[in-house]
C-alpha cells in the first residue's frame, strides 16, 4: 500500500514538472537561445520535480514488481 501511494506521489511530481518544463518552452519564441533555456531551467526548482517524480515512480515500481512475484 506504501508503496502504490509512493508512485502516486512520483506521477504527481513528474506531472507538475513537465507542465513547467512545457511552460517554460515559451521562452524560446520570445527570443532566448536554447542554452539559455537551459540555463532558466536549472534555476526552477519546479523543473526538478520531473526528474524526483520520475526517481520515485521507479523505486515504487521496483518495490511492487519485487512484492509481486513469488
Amino acid at each position: 500500500m506504501l508503496h502504490a501511494l509512493l508512485f502516486l506521489v512520483g506521477f504527481g511530481l513528474s506531472i507538475s514538472g513537465g507542465v513547467s518544463i512545457i511552460l517554460y518552452l515559451n521562452f524560446i519564441p520570445a527570443g532566448l537561445s536554447f542554452l539559455d533555456y537551459l540555463i532558466i531551467m536549472q534555476t526552477k526548482i519546479e523543473c526538478y520535480f520531473f526528474l524526483f517524480g520520475i526517481l520515485l515512480m521507479g523505486l515504487a515500481l521496483q518495490r511492487l514488481k519485487v512484492f509481486s512475484v513469488k
